[in-house]
């Protein structure tokens, strides 16, 4: 049996780390033979299956030469026959020799520098868009492998749920509500999407219109303050960082991507798992992952009169909003089902061996 090590860095829990926690959990429950490499007491460490072995290592920084060697010290130990890094931080710290075992695999997400990268032995990216990026950069092409990321679907939440979550929001129940979820950083692009909905009417069909914003990130006082000097201060709510974002999708009536750049959208992923229509800009992941207009609304980027043109109509348009909400779930249940991306990393993992 393939035994596999999977190292992440940070304690938060965004797309990347989400993902982690799926996979590891999911080669865990096909009894694969697995080691989770994580940072003690982080939220990561925390969604993990009980039976999994973890190790903790601090990894405070790529500078951080004592978790780098207790990173090969860990593997000396256990003896994976292949070591999967997530993100930059793990990357950079996790170094193998090559041409032996264990193989150094980094998954990529999203479109980051790869100079931190590149000793890894090969390459898994989310998205054909990463692939090319790596392929602009000088990376041998058959050592890098497309795999997508997989989101289960989810069952409704309790009407109640929902109610709850309206009043500690202090959203009407009438409301028709839009959801962005995401890091506060300027590559998500929640300026243009704030201008936006500021152009968008404050009541369609009689229904008040809100925005939910959440995250957090280096703009989490100045995105705010952008919303009171638009004038929609009241109509927007910023609930923090969440380990349950997904509960603030399924209040949604519709789901938003505003990235200036995406790798491939979680978000999308997560959003088609509730059964929620999704806009987004064209930025490449998306692009890789929504067909315009089938299962998604796809607008330029950095357009706000466009994004609010697609926010308007697509509220008011109950028909068109549910018809791609439907596709989109069923998207994601034919492309990005936990057992097909399952099975394409248990058969990377046996060719990269076999390859040697």
């Amino acid at each position: 049996m393939i035994a596999s090590a999977h190292i992440v860095g940070g304690e938060a829990l965004g797309g990347a780390e989400l993902f982690y926690v799926r996979l590891v959990n999911a080669l865990q429950a096909r009894a694969h033979s697995v080691l989770a490499i994580t940072v003690a007491g982080s939220r990561i460490a925390a969604r993990l299956r009980a039976e999994t072995p973890q190790v903790h290592i601090p990894m405070r920084g790529v500078g951080d030469l004592l978790s780098r060697w207790r990173i090969g010290q860990a593997l000396r130990e256990r003896q994976p026959d292949i070591v999967q890094t997530y993100m930059g931080r793990a990357t950079r710290l996790t170094h193998l020799p090559p041409g032996r075992r264990p193989i150094h695999l980094a998954r990529l997400g999203g479109y980051y520098d790869p100079r931190g990268y590149r000793h890894a032995h090969a390459w898994v990216v989310a998205s054909p868009g990463i692939r090319e990026h790596l392929l602009r950069h000088g990376f041998p092409a058959n050592r890098i492998f497309h795999i997508g990321n997989f989101v289960a679907s989810c069952p409704p939440s309790p009407p109640a749920d929902s109610q709850q979550l309206r009043r500690e929001l202090a959203i009407p129940a009438e409301a028709l509500i839009v959801t962005a979820v995401g890091r506060l950083h300027p590559v998500k692009g929640f300026d243009n999407l704030l201008k936006a909905f500021a152009s968008v009417p404050p009541c369609i069909h009689d229904r008040p219109v809100y925005l939910i914003v959440v995250g957090d990130g280096p703009l989490a006082t100045r995105l705010p303050r952008y919303a009171e000097q638009l004038g929609i201060g009241d109509r927007v709510r910023w609930p923090g960082w969440r380990d349950d974002a997904g509960r603030f999708q399924q209040l949604a009536d519709l789901c938003v991507c505003s990235s200036r750049q995406e790798g491939m959208g979680n978000v999308i992923l997560e959003a088609w798992a509730r059964s929620r229509a999704v806009l987004s800009t064209r930025a490449q992941g998306p692009v890789d992952t929504i067909t315009d207009r089938e299962n998604g609304w796809l607008v330029p980027i950095g357009d706000p009169a466009a994004l609010a043109a697609a926010l308007e109509l697509l509220l008011r348009e109950d028909s068109l909003r549910q018809r791609i909400a439907v596709n989109g779930n069923h998207t994601l249940m034919a492309q990005y089902g936990e057992e097909a991306i399952v099975n394409a990393y248990l058969d990377l993992y046996d060719r990269l061996l076999a390859a040697g």
